[in-house]
């Protein structure tokens, strides 16, 4: 799953880590224009709907990905590590290690470990809190009692509660269908759910969610 770097020129489709969630939502574009060994210098990044440019300051975490053959998306996490002025002033970024690149594809999402709380509703109304034992852009699992009663095919609306790094908290609504149901030695179930119906928002801030665990998990 590593990617190959973006070549210069190309764009790069940019959030900043912010305290301020509605912030930290906004994506924003910028040109690669020159490249070192260790950084990209890119454009002062913008906001494409209203012009407004971004400005950065040296230690800024951001999440990034750029677009390849096909429309994947390659994400990677980053960080603001100086200033270049050139004709055009420069923001000097990170250049990730290339197997911390993650191409996304529908059909490809990556799953990492994690207890998350989850708020479910069934069909008929009934409701339970569980926690989940691995996230992904796909799908989700979780553990639950033997005695709620569930059944593969079976619809499930649900309300994760996601934590980043920078301290803000995410709620992720979706529509879940069980594919698997698996009993465990100790008597509980395994439930292995795909996202049934989930806009590309919501989604976003899942995969965001395991990029970081990922980076965290590399950086032990």
């Amino acid at each position: 799953m590593t990617g190959l770097y973006p070549k210069i020129n190309e764009y790069l489709y940019i959030q900043v880590a912010s305290s301020d969630a509605a912030e930290a939502e906004v994506e924003y574009r910028s040109r690669i224009a020159e490249m070192e060994e260790e950084a990209f210098l890119i454009e002062i990044p913008m906001q494409e709907k209203n012009g407004k440019l971004k400005k950065l300051f040296i230690g800024d975490e951001l999440s990034v990905y750029f677009l390849t053959e096909g429309g994947i998306k390659n994400y990677f996490n980053t960080h603001v590590v100086g200033f270049k002025e050139d004709v055009i002033r420069m923001v000097k970024i990170r250049k990730p290690a290339p197997d911390s690149i993650f191409k996304i594809q529908r059909r490809s999402f990556f799953r990492v470990n994690a207890e998350l709380e989850l708020a479910v509703k069934d069909a008929l109304g009934s409701r339970f809190l569980v926690r989940t034992e691995d996230i992904g852009g796909g799908g989700t699992s979780f553990l639950s009692d033997a005695k709620v009663q569930l059944e593969v095919g079976g619809k499930l609306f649900c309300w994760l509660m996601i934590p980043y790094r920078n301290g803000i908290t995410e709620h992720v609504n979706f529509e879940g269908e069980i594919v698997r149901i698996k009993t465990l030695e100790t008597g509980r179930n395994l439930v292995m759910l795909k996202f049934a119906a989930i806009t590309d928002s919501e989604r976003q801030k899942i995969i965001r969610f395991c990029f970081e665990r990922q980076f965290d998990f590399r950086n032990r």
